[in-house]
């Protein structure tokens, strides 16, 4: 199967105790290709949604848009963590448990648009300088608070008093083991997240995802059905259907005045970007509008299929 041949979105259900570069690197093997890649990382210790990009489909990575994600955790009361979870090195505090009310009580005050400091435990860089890498020497850095938003922040108990199920929708850049921490320490007894699954990324839902032994048991054409189709990663775009002329002047790399285009397009307005349509609806680039001495214009920024 050649690789200009495929391409696809695949969701993946990403197994406890492996990175997001090991899956990468079992579908590379599955569907014989090189160009492999993957929107948002997961945690060795993280299970859940991640969408691989297949083929072609990888060199969308760099223009997609942040969209919400949501998540199912556990968070476990009474206890700290170096690395906000369960993996680092836990202490325990010694601090009355909270009870259902008092928990439910602090949780209005983490929803909506708020700030959260990035934990030392992660890739982030500081100075070219991954956190992460430093926390391991025992560094630690100032890091500036950023502004995340949670629109959803629920919890629900279980039979242990100290652990809670937690259920949150989140914007990119969350980190959910530092919510958990955050709730901790303004609860005055300390929490550490005890596991996470990541559920939803956009659109995207978990209930539609494989398991990497779910494609090892397929046949090539059953893993090739398997990939959705690359124009779902711009779903929430616009579109534009191009006759012949405008398609060829598009793929050749040329600007078209969007008054010469379908109606639709007249009402673009600069910085926009859309889905580029073929004459038979075939998504075939992304595309972008610009202001020009003549009027808004609209240029390819990146042609997916030739």
């Amino acid at each position: 199967m050649e690789e200009n041949e495929l391409c696809g979105v695949l969701l993946v259900n990403k197994p406890l105790g492996c990175t997001s570069h090991d899956v990468v690197g079992r579908v590379r093997k599955l569907y014989h290709l090189r160009r492999v890649g993957h929107t948002g990382t997961l945690d060795p210790m993280a299970e859940g949604l991640l969408v691989v990009l297949v083929g072609r489909a990888a060199k969308a990575a760099e223009y997609l848009t942040a969209g919400e994600k949501e998540y199912e955790a556990t968070i476990r009361f009474g206890l700290t963590s170096d690395t906000e979870d369960a993996t680092g090195e836990v202490q325990e505090t010694g601090k009355p448990i909270p009870s259902q009310e008092e928990i439910e009580a602090i949780l209005p005050r983490f929803r909506g648009s708020i700030l959260q400091t990035p934990p030392m435990y992660s890739a982030l860089k500081v100075n070219g300088k991954k956190l992460v890498d430093l926390a391991r020497k025992g560094e630690v850095v100032e890091r500036a608070p950023r502004p995340v938003e949670i629109s959803k922040l629920e919890i629900e108990p279980t039979s242990d008093p100290s652990l809670y199920r937690l259920f949150a929708r989140v914007s990119a850049g969350t980190y959910i083991r530092t919510l958990c921490a955050d709730l901790g320490e303004a609860l005055g007894c300390g929490a550490i997240m005890d596991s996470l699954k990541r559920t939803k990324v956009d659109s995207f839902t978990l209930d539609s995802a494989k398991t990497l032994d779910d494609l090892e048991q397929m046949s090539d054409e059953e893993r090739a059905s398997s990939l959705l189709p690359l124009e779902c990663l711009f779903s929430d775009l616009p579109s534009l259907c191009l006759g012949t002329f405008h398609e060829k002047l598009i793929r050749s790399g040329c600007k078209v005045l969007t008054k010469k285009l379908e109606s639709s397009a007249a009402n673009l307005a600069p910085d926009t970007r859309v889905r580029i349509l073929d004459g038979q609806g075939n998504f075939f680039a992304l595309g972008e509008v610009e202001e020009s001495e003549e009027g808004p214009v609209l240029k390819a920024i990146k042609t997916f299929l030739l």
